[in-house]
């Protein structure tokens, strides 16, 4: 090939350059199926795929899934009553559960308190006995409740022992156990995320749609109302909205109250990315042709160009439900949001204002790592919804 001849001396054998191995037609007809597979799948198929190489964010959306699915069973998770009181062991701290018992695995247990008062600083101190051993129940019957508020019963998941305590996360100043308010407070801190994301989702995906759609004089204003309002520092208004709400509503609607302040105020961001996808993607050819065979905008709008990023919208939406559970979390905790009898984490927390408190029993800062936890989770699952959602990336 490039004119010059390859000498071979004596003996010496040509080299080939071509495999010896026998030809497989099923290696070849498995490698285009493969292909074959990539090439012909859908959209959210290959977001499943990239997702799957996200551990933590799958991780996390497993985490969600399992935090979200328990939200109807807070009353058979939850080893109290929202409002039971134990009323000789108020501020008494979390108990350690024990599987091992004289060098030999055994049932969980846990050892029961004895406790005296300091005369000192009016504390009660409390110290476990190793002679009171009391194990842990499970599938047990305890105090009664209404499940979903319909059917009585009794039946929990676990419980304390006959004549003991279960404290596994310590009590507050009610002698309340603090795991058990926790529990039905994640009811109203994962929910209150979801409802006002709709909230938002519906005004963000609406205005912005209009905006990008019609552009012209409309798009001007909305961008102008929009930059009005995303001037203002977000937490001086939820502030200021939550204070205008009556205190004479009633805790369910407050609640309402609460998501739909926090849903009006978070719509912006969203709108600007609808605004902007709308803007490229109604130049398309799909669109056009759709405007020439006389579909209406809200049509257009609806079919043709919101499915187009649908995945981006979803991967928003695990971005969104964090602030608005922090939202929610920083006015129950200043007292602007929640009030009770409705428990949350952010009204959990509101009892921990008072440093003193703090120092003497740490325990009652617990919900705060709920909140933690959820926030991360969503934005792992978020960020990698995020890569995945341009799955030829």
């Amino acid at each position: 090939m490039s004119g010059r001849s390859i000498e071979l001396g004596a003996g010496e054998a040509p080299q080939h350059f071509v495999s010896r191995t026998p030809f497989d037609p099923y290696a070849v007809e498995a490698m285009t199926s493969s292909q074959e597979r990539y090439y012909r799948a859908s959209q959210w198929r290959l977001m499943w795929w990239r997702l799957r190489r996200h551990r933590i964010a799958v991780a996390s959306g497993f985490l969600l899934l399992a935090m979200y699915l328990s939200l109807p069973f807070c009353e058979f998770l939850a080893p109290y009553g929202l409002d039971a009181r134990n009323t000789d062991f108020i501020y008494a701290p979390p108990q350690r559960v024990h599987f091992v018992a004289d060098g030999r695995l055994t049932a969980p247990y846990v050892l029961g308190f004895d406790y005296h008062l300091n005369l000192r600083n009016l504390r009660r101190v409390y110290a476990p006995d190793p002679q009171k051993v009391e194990k842990i129940r499970f599938f047990c019957r305890g105090g009664r409740y209404r499940f979903w508020g319909l059917f009585p019963t009794d039946y929990r998941l676990f419980c304390a022992a006959r004549g003991g305590q279960l404290f596994l996360l310590g009590t507050d100043r009610l002698g309340r156990d603090l795991l058990s308010r926790m529990i039905y407070g994640a009811r109203i801190s994962l929910t209150i995320g979801l409802l006002g994301v709709a909230v938002s989702f519906t005004l963000g995906i609406v205005i912005g749609g209009i905006a990008g759609y019609y552009g012209g004089w409309t798009d001007i204003l909305i961008q102008r109302a929009i930059e009005i309002i995303q001037s203002f520092p977000h937490l001086p208004l939820w502030m200021a909205l939550s204070a205008i709400l009556p205190v004479t509503w009633s805790p369910l609607v407050v609640y309402f109250g609460i998501t739909i302040i926090l849903g009006l105020i978070d719509w912006t961001h969203l709108a600007r990315a609808v605004r902007g996808k709308l803007l490229a993607l109604r130049e398309e050819d799909f669109c056009t042709a759709a405007v020439l065979m006389g579909a209406r905008p809200r049509r257009i709008i609806g079919r043709h160009l919101l499915p187009n990023f649908m995945s981006h919208l979803i991967a928003s939406a695990t971005l969104v439900i964090p602030n608005m559970i922090l939202g929610e979390t920083a006015l129950s905790f200043l007292g602007l949001g929640l009030r009770s009898p409705m428990t949350s984490w952010g009204v959990l927390l509101n009892e921990a204002q008072n440093i003193n408190v703090v120092a003497l029993y740490p325990w009652l800062m617990l919900p705060v790592a709920n909140v933690i936890l959820t926030v991360l989770a969503f934005n792992f699952l978020g960020d990698g919804l995020r890569d995945a959602a341009d799955p030829y990336h």
